[in-house]
């Protein structure tokens, strides 16, 4: 089993910067492949980041390439989104999101994770 946590969320004008953080709670976090999905009013659950179990391999949607970084720290079971040059188009709601998974590749769709945090608000003003 792994808990998640977000936090970092907040009301951020368009151009700034905010830095997501997800805690996670369980003894095989090292071993988990993790992600981060947004939900905006209205719209379906989307992918925006995801990195693999060893932070070797990462993936970006098209949206937030060059502006947005996910990082994750093994020893203190965190992973976290860096998010920059940010845009009224995204807000929405951030979760994070793991999966047992070893290997390289980037899962990218959210029924293919099995554990969630319980969100946190972006807001962008412009």
């Amino acid at each position: 089993q792994v808990q998640l946590v977000e936090s970092g969320g907040g009301l951020v004008q368009a151009g700034g910067s905010l830095r997501l953080s997800c805690a996670a709670s369980g003894r095989t976090f090292s071993t988990v492949a993790m992600g981060w999905f947004r939900q905006a009013p209205g719209k379906a659950r989307e992918f925006v980041a995801g990195i693999s179990w060893s932070g070797s391999s990462t993936y970006y949607a098209d949206s937030v390439k060059g502006r947005f970084t996910i990082s994750r720290d093994n020893a203190k079971n965190t992973v976290h989104l860096q998010m920059n040059s940010l845009k009224p188009e995204d807000t929405a709601v951030y979760y994070c999101a793991a999966v047992h998974r070893l290997g390289a590749t980037i899962l990218r769709n959210w029924y293919e994770y099995d554990y969630w945090g319980q969100g946190t608000q972006v807001t962008v003003s412009s």
